[in-house]
């Protein structure tokens, strides 16, 4: 009988072994994950933190017994993969106090991602928290439950919606962002500004352009010191970002991109036979600035491990095409999202393009409860294709209009094909002229 073993059971391990189990019913498969955790969402734990999901549980799709009895895969939960031998194929684990050797035909790689934490003094003191793991939940509530005033250490998306969780808390927040904006990595500086002023009116402290230098306290959280100022607080949350975790891949030779992350093909094929890898893990191809790129994102990991786990099963029977850079999230009420690239992505791989920023209302001007979105698209110079789009605005519809976007792109489309889609209209639902196919006419400069 065939063993096909996932090691991590988060979104692209769980949905490889469950697409593996489906192709292949006489094949054992084996998912081994390191928490007591799978099928996991780890983006929401501001949520669980705040308390409007009420228990990490919640953030629990499948528990480990229910996904060996209703997928009829074997789940080790509390294991640890300790050491990969890929031409004796057999990974070895550790549970509790020993350690066993497991033989596998065919392994699938999802270690996800983990913290990038900076390199501080006081970075271990007490009260220091990282937000990664919904496992880690009830550990983050605990910790910050007597706390008054939390700094918050990055302006991206965790930074951003652990800051809303905090508020709703009744917390003083700092948020510390080394750049001169938040979402850097994202959001152009523009819409960056409406979202920080949202973000002020709403009671954070936000403090731009300060990098910081050091956490310091005796046993645990007194103060954090930038490069221009020195803040009391009570705890800290490093919101940095993440980096691909690679330390099982590194140490059998497993290649890694120029992005860090592991290199896999199409077919999510490691350069060892044999041998998968899928989600935070590993590289995307960009579609627009074709590219490898990394993008850790729950909903192209959990296509990828679709796409790991069907060919770790019937061979190279399906492809990953890539994706687009399609992302969103929100602060309160403020909804924020993005597609394809940005101008300072346009830049940094030398695209020459167009942008126009455009403010819009989500209904027909007489219809009540409409309100104010800011969108902005970017077009190729010359062949004024869509290559980009953002919008902000406190209605969630604006996560639609870059749904929207992400298939446009994809697609190829330009402003004229955009200008006469046949995209719907009621006073309720959106204005007769839909707030992107304005953007489109201000792009064509007359033309439409």
């Amino acid at each position: 009988m065939r063993r096909i073993v996932v090691i991590g059971g988060g979104a692209a391990g769980a949905s490889a072994a469950a697409r593996a189990r489906r192709l292949d019913p006489e094949a054992e498969v084996l998912l081994i994950e390191k928490t007591d955790m799978i099928t996991h969402a780890p983006c929401g734990i501001p949520y669980a933190v705040e308390g409007l999901v009420k228990s990490r549980e919640d953030l629990v799709t499948y528990t480990a017994e229910e996904f060996e009895r209703e997928r009829k895969i074997r789940v080790l939960i509390n294991t640890e993969v300790v050491d990969i031998d890929p031409d004796k194929k057999k990974v070895s684990v550790k549970k509790g106090d020993s350690i066993e050797e497991i033989s596998w035909d065919k392994l699938v790689l999802a270690t996800g991602a983990i913290p990038a934490t900076p390199k501080v003094p006081g970075i271990d003191l007490r009260d220091v928290i990282t937000i990664r793991h919904p496992a880690e939940t009830d550990f983050i509530k605990r910790s910050l439950e007597d706390k008054k005033i939390i700094g918050i250490i990055g302006g991206g998306y965790i930074g951003i919606e652990m800051a809303e969780a905090l508020l709703r808390l009744g917390k003083k927040v700092i948020m510390i962002e080394m750049t001169d904006q938040v979402l850097p990595t994202t959001i152009d500086r523009d819409l960056a500004e409406i979202i920080s002023k949202y973000m002020i009116e709403k009671g954070i402290d936000l403090r731009l352009s300060e990098r910081l230098i050091e956490i310091r306290g005796k046993e645990r959280v007194e103060k954090i010191v930038t490069d221009k100022n020195e803040y009391k607080v009570d705890a800290v949350i490093i919101a940095t970002g993440v980096r691909p975790n690679t330390y099982l891949t590194e140490k059998i030779g497993i290649k890694r991109g120029a992005t860090g992350a592991v290199e896999v093909n199409e077919f999510m094929e490691t350069n060892i036979e044999d041998i998968y890898a899928a989600g935070d893990l590993v590289e995307k191809y960009h579609k627009i600035l074709k590219k490898k790129v990394w993008i850790p994102l729950a909903p192209a990991a959990n296509k990828e491990g679709q796409v790991a786990g069907a060919n770790a099963a019937k061979g190279r029977i399906l492809r990953f095409p890539g994706v687009v850079g399609t992302a969103a999230t929100k602060f309160e009420d403020l909804y924020i999202a993005r597609t394809g690239v940005s101008e300072k992505e346009a830049v940094e791989n030398n695209v020459k393009y167009e942008a126009k920023t455009i403010r819009a209302r989500t209904k027909a001007h007489y219809y009540p409860g409409g309100v104010e979105v800011y969108i902005k698209m970017l077009i190729e110079e010359n062949s004024k294709r869509i290559i980009g789009a953002q919008a902000v605005g406190r209605d969630p519809v604006v996560i639609s209009y870059i749904d929207i976007m992400s298939i446009v792109i994809e697609r190829e489309m330009n402003i004229e094909d955009l200008f006469f889609s046949d995209l719907s209209y009621m006073p309720a639902t959106a204005p007769v002229w839909h707030p992107l196919i304005v953007a489109a006419r201000v792009l064509s400069k007359g033309v439409l």
